[in-house]
């Protein structure tokens, strides 16, 4: 049943999959990504928000306007002095307000902030979406070391399945022996199955992410150690704190919120515009009969609104507040978040040094125990726990080595900058 299963649920060789670098995946995987295909749209909407705050500085509004009306009786017509029972006009209105208060500079410095969160927002999430990628892709590579050591564990099962059948047949062993070994050997056989569904699922993934139906399998990487960060732990929490994206992000929030405020508070001065007008009138389509021009220069001061005025400039002030209490919260833990990212990162390299001691000592450990088991010296079960300390020790190794590369993916997505020159940028 389990040799079935097994056949039904054969990996697809690498071979007959399309392969990609991490580069290649980075991309095309980022620009596929919906959050940073709308942080691409939010940085176009704020490049123009900028813009039409700074055209309405000195640009007037324009407005144009045209009607034709018929009459059951004769009506005067200022266009042309007569009665008709037709009647054409038509006017074009501009107008451009001097003075409002400071909202218009208000407007423009919201605008301006409003630009630069959406542009460190492409950046917080851009490395974000990496992260996710990269993850995916040492999955698939870490998968397909795993499926070697599950692969290396059923070779060993049935090695050891053959020598405790020879000892039972010769009398040389009880007949458990052998059946703590055909257990063995099934376990074996149902951990390279599920080794081989979880890479298959993570070539799935991995297509997915960048574009493509169906699995796709990863390139290898460079098997050269990484190199030591180029900067230290307080180095990391300043750069952080000054080109993070996700704090970039909260102050220009907090700029936005505040010049909202100063535009609010511009309510209670009084504007002043500058307007003017052509119109012409006629009984004829296109009037030309009769053109007048109007200027006007008007200054309007708001007295009172039913505290409309005073409602909205408290609720300025409140988006004001919390937007910079959450700006404040993200540096105060700038700190905490940068020293996790960097000791998970020294953790790791820590972790695989130790994991590679011991797969050295679980090597060794599991040919002592083979030897003396061949020999009668020890028991089926201490042969066991050798094989199971290898099959670990070796899938400790693979999880450590690409918990390496995820860990300073991390870091770089809270720096929102690459750390290294050989790593891609996303």
């Amino acid at each position: 049943m389990i040799l079935a299963l097994l056949a039904a649920f054969q990996v697809t060789t690498a071979d007959s999959l399309p392969r990609v670098t991490l580069a290649e995946a980075l991309s095309q995987g980022v620009r596929l990504d919906p959050d940073y295909v709308q942080a691409i749209g939010s940085i176009g909407t704020a490049e123009w928000g900028r813009r039409a705050a700074l055209i309405t500085l000195v640009v007037p509004s324009v407005t144009a306007s045209s009607d034709y009306s018929f009459f059951s009786r004769d009506q005067f017509n200022i266009g042309t002095g007569q009665p008709a029972r037709r009647n054409a006009s038509g006017r074009i209105d501009a107008r451009l307000e001097i003075f409002a208060g400071g909202r218009k500079l208000a407007e423009l410095s919201r605008a301006r902030a409003e630009l630069e969160g959406a542009q460190a927002n492409e950046v917080l999430t851009r490395y974000t979406s990496a992260l996710f990628i990269e993850g995916t892709y040492y999955d698939v590579l870490g998968g397909r070391e795993l499926l070697e050591v599950a692969r290396g564990r059923l070779r060993r099962a049935e090695e050891g399945f053959t020598i405790a059948r020879a000892r039972v047949l010769s009398g040389a062993a009880v007949q458990s022996d052998s059946l703590q070994l055909l257990l063995e050997l099934n376990s074996a056989r149902v951990g390279l199955l599920r080794s081989e569904v979880a890479l298959r699922s993570a070539r799935l993934d991995l297509g997915r992410r960048i574009g493509r139906r169906g699995a796709v399998d990863a390139a290898p990487l460079d098997t050269v150690a990484l190199p030591d960060l180029p900067y230290s732990l307080p180095q990391l929490v300043s750069l952080a704190l000054e080109s993070g994206p996700e704090y970039r992000v909260a102050r220009a929030n907090e700029r936005q919120a505040d010049a909202v405020v100063r535009g609010r508070r511009g309510s209670y001065l009084p504007t002043i515009a500058l307007s003017g007008n052509i119109a012409a009138f006629d009984e004829n389509w296109f009037p030309n009969a009769l053109t007048r021009r109007t200027g006007v220069i008007s200054l309007s001061l708001p007295l009172w609104d039913n505290g409309q005025r005073e409602l909205n400039v408290a609720r300025a002030r409140a988006s004001r507040d919390v937007a910079r209490a959450i700006r404040e919260d993200l540096e105060r833990g700038a700190e905490a978040d940068v020293t996790l990212a960097y000791d998970t990162f020294i953790t790791a390299r820590a972790t695989l040094d130790l994991d590679r001691n011991a797969l050295l000592v679980a090597r060794e450990n599991f040919r002592v125990q083979e030897t003396r088991y061949r020999a009668g010296a020890s028991t089926i079960l201490d042969l066991l726990e050798a094989q199971d300390q290898l099959t670990e020790a070796e899938a400790n190794v693979v999880r450590s080595r690409y918990a390496i590369r995820l860990a300073i993916a991390g870091l770089e997505a809270v720096l929102g900058r690459r750390l290294l020159n050989d790593r891609t940028e996303p």
